[in-house]
Order: C-alpha cells, then sequence, then structure tokens
C-alpha cells in the first residue's frame, strides 16, 4: 500500500517556472517560453502531453498554490478564496528541452475574454508560473497512443488542439499514412508543421463563422478515407468532438477503441464550469 502511494506520488509533481520568451504564432496562437532549473526534470511523453498550468491574478506576482500539500494539493487549492488562488488551466506541452531547462506552451489568444488568454497577452519575461506535470514519460497524461495494427491515423482538431497535433505529427515514425484535419480562425493561422509521417493535412479557416459550427464534422464526412484499420484522435470544441465521434463509430464503422476524442472546451462554458460538472 505505502510503495503504490509513492509511485503515483512520483508520477507528477510541481515544476515552478518564470516566462523567458513570448512570441506570436500566427492570428491565434501566442507561443510562451518558461524556464526554471527544476524543468530539467520535467519528463514529457511528447505527443499531447498536458499539462496543469497555474497563473497568478491581476496584482499577484505568483501563482497561490499549495506546493507543501502533497497529494492534498487539490482539496486545499479547492479551500482557498478563488479570488486569491491561482487560475488552473489545462495545456498541451509544444516543445520541451531539458538541457535548457525549458518548456513551451501555446496559448489560443482571444482578448480578455478569459483569465489565460488576458494573461498570455500580456506575459513578459519574468513572470512566474507553476505547472503541474509529469515526472516520468509514461504518464496517463499522454492520450495518443495508436493500438498495435493500426494502418493509418485520422486526425481532426481545432485550434485549441493545434499544439497536441503539431506534437504528435512529430512524434509519429517516418512514413507512417496520416490524413488531418484542422479547423482555424485565420488564414494566418497555417503553418509548416514538421513531420516525417506521409500526411495528407487540409486547413480549414472558418473567418466569421462562429467555432463549433460543423465546418470540422463535415469536412471529414465527406472525406473518403484510406482502406485498413485507422486510429482517429479528435480534440477542440465539445460539441464538434463529440459529432465526429459518432461520425467515425456509427457512420464509418470505426472500432470505439480505435478513436481518442478530448473535448478541450465548449461553447459558453469555462474549464472551472466543464471541471464542477466531472465533479458532480
Amino acid at each position: 500500500m505505502t510503495t503504490a502511494t509513492v509511485t503515483r506520488q512520483l508520477v507528477y509533481r510541481f515544476y515552478r517556472a518564470r516566462v523567458s520568451g513570448v512570441r506570436r504564432l500566427g492570428h491565434s496562437l501566442i507561443r510562451v517560453t518558461f524556464a526554471g532549473p527544476e524543468l530539467a526534470d520535467f519528463a514529457g511523453g511528447g505527443r499531447d502531453q498536458s499539462v496543469s498550468l497555474f497563473l497568478p491574478h491581476p496584482g499577484q506576482s505568483e501563482p497561490v498554490v499549495p506546493l507543501d500539500a502533497g497529494g492534498d494539493w487539490y482539496a486545499r487549492w479547492r479551500a482557498t478564496d478563488p479570488s486569491v488562488r491561482a487560475v488552473m488551466r489545462s495545456y498541451t506541452i509544444s516543445g520541451q528541452r531539458p538541457a535548457a531547462c525549458e518548456v513551451d506552451i501555446d496559448f489560443v489568444h482571444h482578448g480578455d475574454t478569459g483569465p489565460a488568454s488576458r494573461w498570455a497577452g500580456r506575459a513578459r519575461p519574468g513572470d512566474r508560473v507553476v505547472l503541474l506535470g509529469p515526472a516520468e514519460p509514461d504518464n496517463r497524461s499522454v492520450c495518443f497512443r495508436p493500438p498495435p495494427a493500426t494502418d493509418h491515423v485520422l486526425l481532426a482538431a481545432d485550434e485549441t488542439g493545434l499544439p497536441a497535433l503539431a506534437g504528435i505529427l512529430a512524434w509519429l515514425p517516418p512514413g507512417t499514412p496520416v490524413r488531418a484535419w484542422v479547423e482555424v480562425p485565420d488564414p494566418a493561422d497555417i503553418r509548416e508543421l514538421p513531420t516525417e509521417a506521409a500526411i495528407d493535412l487540409r486547413w480549414l479557416v472558418r473567418g466569421t463563422t462562429p467555432p463549433g459550427s460543423g465546418l470540422l464534422v463535415e469536412a471529414v464526412r465527406v472525406a473518403r478515407l484510406p482502406a485498413g484499420l485507422p486510429y482517429a484522435w479528435i480534440a477542440g470544441e465539445s460539441t464538434t468532438v463529440r459529432a465526429l465521434r459518432r461520425h467515425l463509430v456509427a457512420e464509418r464503422g470505426v472500432d470505439r477503441r480505435r478513436v481518442t476524442f478530448s473535448g478541450y472546451w465548449r461553447r459558453g462554458a469555462s474549464e472551472e464550469d466543464l471541471r464542477a460538472e466531472s465533479m458532480s
């Protein structure tokens, strides 16, 4: 019992870091680089590796996180006044360089309409954050896991899933057959995604069409897919993600065990709303 508890605690840990660089990626994304000596031990598994990122409120010099609470940190964080405790958001790691003690996170920037977007738009070198991330590469926060005998890979995402999709493409073995669709708000979001996979990538620019309006679903629905056993990975707005999964399983006959899907956000709901729903 004691051994199991220790093992679980070692899978994830807190990493204190500071902003070391900020740059714009196209129209919608801001890449923030975080650095700090503790990140030498950051053991991300690549692909769609996610972390919990803790941000300070305006006026705070650093995020308020119960770093000394061990396994009780979440209960302590929840019990803290929401106006004081750190803002917690889930993000994908876009890049990691342990030798340089650095990690990158890409933020979708939509003005001051949310605390993370507001923070990213104003981030400056030296700003303090805390990450809760992996202490070992093989961790359950990596969701992209093609089963054996996969013949080809299907990827679909909006701009919130683009960093994870890019990480997956960078990780895939050379020559892996891939069909991918990415929905973005603006043509300036289209960019090169380095990969050695054999990829057919379609960018879908929605312009003034609201996100989650079915553009991504329709593009996949009319596509001609390769023969053989697929593995599908879908991420983005939750209604779109569910519709895509239904299409692949019910209309295309894909085994549901070969579809990994993640609703990164939902129209009209904050991450706090979604977290509260998952706990109810």
